[in-house]
């Protein structure tokens, strides 16, 4: 089975977020980058799935040169080669921008599975992997926690995906086919010393990007969230404050 998972470089989630000078994005000059963690989770059940059938996991990345960290990590817990789509552009570009730098590089091989993480820790659109699968013209299947060979035959398989109210849903679908995974649907692996000293030997092929198309959307200005807070005392007879209570607590703080 060949699988590529997608990853992406984001800004460590203890780092102290500063808005740059141009209101547009994060100040990231001088940060600590990590992998994404629903990417994380793709990349063990990519490998995994290689574990129980065979094959190779390619991992493939876009962004800017720095996205090699992430790269190399992931080729230190177990992946076979890397594939990195090189633009500065790509840092704080959008999920159709980033989609088709993916496409970009993923469309030269015969990939059985591509994954992704449902969405990324810095936006959080969960919007990447579903335009990806359009550009590649694959069918997709989204929030999955389980991946498992169909009985029915060769080339399909079974997925569980996580619904709303705590409900499940199985489906078998053909293959190749991009699935978004949700975080927690394994335990994660961490590199050894092994794998550090292999990931230096392994393949990492670069694709240039050098004319993106243009962006759906532009981030007109990021704000830090004001803090602030209010004492309310509510005072009477026990009966009547505790139906203000119940009151300020559904109505205005909306909290029931």
């Amino acid at each position: 089975m060949k699988i590529a998972v997608c990853i992406k470089q984001v800004v460590t989630r203890d780092w102290p977020l500063r808005i740059d000078e141009s209101a547009g994005w994060v100040r990231d000059g001088d940060a600590s980058f990590e992998m994404n963690e629903p990417d994380a989770y793709a990349l063990e059940e990519g490998l995994r799935l290689k574990e129980r059938h065979g094959g190779e996991v390619v991992v493939c990345s876009a962004g800017p040169a720095r996205v090699a960290q992430v790269i190399r990590e992931a080729l230190a817990r177990g992946a076979d080669r890397a594939i990195h789509v090189v633009s500065e552009d790509l840092a704080t570009a959008d999920a159709g921008v980033v989609a088709e730098a993916l496409a970009t590089a993923l469309r030269d091989e015969s990939f059985d599975l591509v994954l992704t993480g449902l969405q990324s820790d810095d936006q959080g659109f969960g919007e990447t992997g579903v335009i990806l699968a359009d550009r590649l013209g694959l069918p997709h299947a989204t929030i999955i926690m389980e991946i498992a060979a169909d009985g029915d035959g060769e080339g399909r398989i079974r997925v569980k995906r996580e619904l709303e109210g705590g409900w499940f849903q199985w489906l078998s679908m053909p293959t190749p086919a991009l699935l978004t995974i949700q975080s927690g649907i394994n335990q994660l692996r961490y590199a050894t010393l092994r794998g550090i000293m292999a990931a230096k030997r392994k393949e990492v092929r670069t694709v240039p990007f050098a004319s993106p198309p243009p962006s759906a959307w532009n981030i007109v200005a990021l704000r830090v969230p004001v803090k602030d807070k209010q004492t309310r005392f509510v005072d009477g007879p026990p009966e009547a404050a505790a139906a203000e209570l119940v009151r300020l607590l559904r109505d205005e703080a909306r909290a029931l």
